[in-house]
This record gives structure tokens, sequence and C-alpha cells, in this order.
């Protein structure tokens, strides 16, 4: 038992300090499942945590790699689950919230960054999504706002006609061809489609 826990303890490649770094990363990173977005204050309907919204972006991410085989899609996903990280320290800011109020977002990468043992891989991914350096930041820019625009369309549906305004501010701030042609195609659709649209037999029960 004694040999087969020193074995262990040394194949992990972090040293006891850094594994606490990590824990408090990790604890830090499940703030995000109670930070909202805020956005939503001003719609008038929808709720959504900042983590929510990470997991479909990473899932809209995955989809363009495809559309965009010439992006490294391991980088892309990192950067989609990431890309609002900072927020557990900033909070969400919408656009409205931006007029009034200057984040160091900066300063949150260092702090979050510095002592994890990872943290200077992190930090530069953190920072290339932030300036939209390379074909895959721009591409994390494009699964963020087609997440919204996802979302808005949901709340188009049930109902919030408000919700529709917003839409031509988002496409503006699209990069890609196929972020461009996906959004059409998405608010061309219904959002209950995908389980209800062409599925008669499921809704009525046998006589």
């Amino acid at each position: 038992m004694l040999r087969e826990r020193f074995i262990l303890i040394h194949r992990h490649p972090f040293k006891r300090l850094e594994m606490h770094s990590v824990a408090d990363f990790l604890f830090e990173v499940g703030f995000l499942h109670k930070t909202p977005r805020t956005g939503y204050r001003f719609l008038g309907t929808g709720t959504e945590s900042v983590s929510e919204h990470s997991f479909r972006s990473a899932v809209i991410g995955y989809v363009l790699s495809k559309m965009r085989p010439d992006s490294d899609p391991f980088k892309l996903l990192v950067m989609c689950l990431f890309h609002d990280l900072t927020e557990a320290r900033t909070g969400d800011q919408n656009y409205v919230y931006k007029q009034y109020v200057a984040v160091n977002e900066t300063k949150a990468i260092e702090h979050l960054c510095e002592s994890l043992p990872f943290g200077h891989e992190l930090g530069k991914i953190l920072e290339e999504y932030k300036n939209r350096s390379s074909l895959e930041a721009q591409l994390a820019h494009d699964a963020d706002q087609l997440d919204l625009l996802l979302t808005l369309k949901e709340q188009k549906d049930m109902g919030n006609s408000h919700a529709d305004d917003w839409i031509p501010h988002l496409l503006k701030r699209l990069y890609s061809d196929e972020a461009r042609s996906l959004a059409q195609i998405i608010r061309r659709r219904d959002h209950k489609d995908w389980w209800f649209r062409d599925h008669e037999e499921w809704w009525t029960p046998d006589v």
C-alpha cells in the first residue's frame, strides 16, 4: 500500500502547493454556476448563469470547428469553455453596464492565473480571446454570440417581441461567414422544432 501511494504521489506533475491552487481554481469555476447573465434584466424574460452560457458556447465552438477545419478544435473548445471565466471575479457586465463600469479584465486574468501550474497557458488563451488575435478567438466570439442568438430566438418564440430588436445588433458582431450562415438558419427555425415538429405520433395516443 505504501509503495502504491509513493508511485501515485510521484506520477502527478503538480506539487502540493500547486494542488491547493488547482482546488481553489475549481471552486472558482463553480462560482460561475451562481453568477447570472445580467442582460436578461433588460430583455424582461429569461435567466441564465455564466456556466450555462459557457457550456452551449463550447458546443457551438465544436460545431464551428467542424465548419472550419483550418481551426484548432481543442484550442477553440478551451476558449469557449473559459471565455467568461474572469466573471467569477468581475460579474457579468452587459452592454448597458459597460457604458458606466470599467472592468480591469487584465488584472482579473493575472490574479486568476498567477498561482496555477498551468496559469501561463490559461492566461495566454484568455488574452488571445480578449484581443481576438487568432482564428480560434474570432470563432469563440462567434460561438458566444450564437448562444445569445439561440436564447433570443427561444424568448421570441415564447412571446417576447423585444428579443427581435436585439438580433440585428448581434449579427453585426459576428466574424465568420460560417457563423453568419448558421445565424440565418437559427432565425428561421422554431426553438421547439427538434422535439415537436414532424412527430405527430408522439402526441396522438393509440386508439
